[in-house]
């Protein structure tokens, strides 16, 4: 049977929410997950409230393999999201040694004073292990299945680098596009027919328009080569039928 690896992904901001900063780690995410077999479920968007992150982080770490987190690990106060974590997992939120020796030196290195909001970014769940973080040196962390990043995209890009070698890849799905010249409303029907009939695929269907007509985009996914081209003749099978017969 193929291995299943599943994931959520927790977004953390009120800027998010706000609109004013336009998230770009979602897609980013997806891109690496789908490349190394894990299957991305999940994402939420939750503000800069405790209670909020608390349940969301306990929500989807009880539910998939991996949990991923983007924001509120900086030095300002409405930067929680190192407290409520710890919260979610019942330990103390506390100066991790090795990330406050990081931090003071290179402050230090630079000649900037190692102030007590800058020392924040040295604090998460006692027992969680450090994600590097070679653009900015405050790094992220891990505790449990849950890992926990800036929200800041060249940080967050560099950090998931980190990550990506220390989790288990599930079997990589396949995939097909059959382009069709119809609208759904014409192949919802058997479409639907076939998705039943192959229950060990993910048959999606995608609306088009150009040109003053609908088209739709078919495209099969499956986990083993043979599953993915059985329903794929079939959905070839279907778009020739109506092609050939349009009424």
């Amino acid at each position: 049977m193929p291995e299943i690896v599943t994931a959520a992904m927790l977004v953390i901001g009120d800027e998010i929410l706000s609109g004013r900063t336009k998230d770009k780690n979602i897609g980013h995410l997806a891109d690496v997950m789908t490349a190394i077999g894990i299957d991305l479920k999940e994402v939420r968007i939750v503000p800069d409230e405790e209670d909020e992150i608390i349940a969301a982080v306990n929500a989807v770490r009880a539910r998939y393999t991996y949990v991923f987190t983007t924001g509120g690990i900086g030095p300002t106060h409405d930067d929680i999201t190192a407290d409520s974590i710890s919260k979610a997992f019942g330990v103390p939120c506390e100066y991790d040694a090795r990330a406050y020796a990081m931090l003071e030196a290179s402050y230090a290195a630079r000649g900037i004073e190692y102030t007590e909001a800058r020392k924040r970014m040295a604090r998460m769940p006692r027992g969680a292990d450090l994600i590097d973080n070679p653009v900015s040196v405050a790094p992220g962390f891990r505790i449990g299945n849950v890992h926990v990043m800036a929200g800041v995209p060249s940080i967050f890009q560099t950090m998931l680098d980190n990550v990506v070698p220390t989790l288990k890849a599930g079997t990589k799905m396949l995939s097909a596009t059959v382009p069709c010249p119809f609208g759904e409303g014409l192949i919802g029907g058997p479409l639907g027919d076939i998705q039943k009939a192959h229950p060990d695929t993910i048959i999606g269907s995608y609306p088009k328009y150009g040109d003053g007509k609908f088209w739709t985009e078919l495209v099969v996914r499956a986990r083993s080569q043979e599953a993915l081209d059985a329903a794929r003749a079939d959905v070839e099978a279907m778009v020739a039928g109506f092609a050939s017969n349009p009424g």
